[in-house]
């Protein structure tokens, strides 16, 4: 049985996570339950922008700065599928609801909105997600791999994809200039 729920938090790496999945990265967990978790990496971005993923759905936007929004690395789990944070909420075919405020959509009329300059006011696209099953999370928490602390839309949304690791430690009064990447032992 889990400790607590994980829904609406972010998992920063700790130094010492050398897992290239998740090196340095900030995960923002949709779904949290007795089956397992489900997060977006918000800070990895691929070498491929927006555009790009509109040209192969066979979308154009009506801004050409749409074409320029980075698409981000959201985990190693079905990384030909796209998923879209945002902010506000609102009625896509397939969505949930991760609070009040944050939704993370998997379905095409997202993206066909944000091509036509009326989607979400805030998004985060992303290839794939980061994925764990039940009580795997939990472990790699117990081993010193993650920080869990409370999720904020600023930093998903607004902060430079640079500065999330650390301004998200920050939101725990953690910083990991002064964290080791060595594991101690009594």
């Amino acid at each position: 049985m889990r400790a607590s729920n994980l829904t609406n938090q972010f998992l920063i790496a700790m130094p010492g996570l050398v897992d290239p999945n998740f090196y340095h990265t900030v995960t923002y967990i949709c779904a949290h339950n007795d089956e397992g978790a489900m997060g977006i990496v918000i800070n990895r971005p691929l070498e491929m922008a927006l555009g790009d993923v509109l040209e192969q759905m066979d979308m154009n936007p009506n801004n050409k700065l749409i074409d320029q929004w980075p698409v981000y690395h959201g985990g190693p789990v079905q990384t030909d599928r796209g998923f879209v944070l945002h902010e506000p909420l609102s009625k896509w075919e397939s969505s949930i609801n991760v609070n009040d405020a944050v939704g993370v959509t998997t379905s095409r009329d997202v993206l066909q909105a944000i091509a036509r300059g009326g989607g979400p006011k805030e998004a985060l696209v992303a290839l794939g997600y980061a994925g764990w099953s039940a009580g795997q999370l939990e472990q790699e928490i117990k081993d010193n791999s993650w920080l869990s602390g409370p999720a904020d839309a600023d930093v998903i949304f607004r902060t430079p994809r640079e500065q999330r690791w650390h301004k998200a430690a920050a939101l725990l009064g953690v910083d990991m200039n002064f964290i080791s990447a060595e594991i101690g032992h009594a």
